[in-house]
């Protein structure tokens, strides 16, 4: 990689040509064909990658077996610098998108760099942070469309029936056909009973349909309002899992941020030392 490919970088494009010129000579530049795995969640983090060209996606796979695109790199990108902080396993797949350049630096020699360049190490704390914030919104987004699918994907056919049935009597639509329906049972058993009537004054043949109606009609909505409180349930419960799951992840990345700055702080303190010389004594 050159000076000027790695001005592309934003982490280092506050380089001097000096600093550059050192970081370019730890880089090894290798070529990707797409669809090639750089590196699988649970992996031994030795080394962190940025992008000459070509795509790459950070990926990490859900509970429910799928893979979820965490972000989608392109040129003058980097990743891979999570594990190489802490010396913790890989947290996401990394998969060649289409072919791509990559220049690799290995853990020995970013540890070095970081030292003698505390400046790239406040950077590269911003771009954990926005990655952060990234992920919480796409989590976010995530779970409201996964309550509805992991929830219509448990539905029998007895509860789309139920769900129906509960929608429809509780409408103006029934409302307006069962007044209909009464009225002309009355006018046909009342006004026209010499000719066609078959249920007469005091109609205890439509009283015990609607009776009967009541009484299957009731347990008929109790099951569709079981139904939404299981739904409720399920939405809290995925919840409360996310905000776990963004709350542990907040710690992680807050202790890791905290050892970062302990090392910058230890680096310009050394950095102030070397500057001012031995003491005189």
């Amino acid at each position: 990689m050159t000076i000027d490919t790695l001005r592309h970088v934003p982490l280092f494009e506050s380089l001097d040509d000096e600093t550059a010129g050192k970081l370019c000579q730890l880089l090894e530049s290798i070529d990707c064909k797409a669809q090639t795995p750089l590196f699988r969640t649970g992996d031994q983090g030795d080394a962190m990658y940025l992008i000459e060209r070509g795509k790459v996606h950070i990926c990490v796979q859900g509970t429910d077996g799928r893979n979820l695109t965490l972000a989608e790199l392109g040129r003058g990108e980097f990743f891979g610098e999570m594990a190489l902080l802490d010396g913790q396993r890989r947290s996401a797949d990394a998969i060649v998108a289409e072919d791509a350049r990559l220049a690799v630096l290995s853990r020995e020699h970013f540890l070095s760099f970081m030292r003698t360049s505390p400046d790239v190490a406040l950077e590269m704390l911003t771009a954990l942070a926005n990655r952060l914030r990234r992920t919480d919104e796409l989590l976010r987004h995530s779970v409201t469309r996964n309550v509805n699918v992991e929830e219509a994907a448990q539905r029998t056919l007895a509860d789309r029936a139920a769900d129906i049935i509960a929608e429809f009597g509780g409408s103006w639509k029934f409302i307006t056909a069962a007044v209909l329906f009464f009225c002309m049972w009355v006018l046909i058993n009342s006004a026209l009973y010499v000719y066609v009537g078959f249920d007469p004054y005091p109609y205890l043949l439509l009283s015990t349909a609607i009776n009967m109606l009541a009484i299957l009609q009731a347990p008929i909505i109790l099951m569709s309002q079981n139904r939404q409180s299981h739904k409720d349930r399920l939405r809290a419960e995925i919840d409360y899992q996310i905000n776990l799951k963004n709350e542990l992840a907040l710690n992680d990345i807050i202790e890791r941020l905290k050892t970062l700055e302990r090392d910058c702080l230890k680096l310009t303190s050394e950095n102030t030392t070397n500057i001012q010389g031995p003491s005189p004594r």
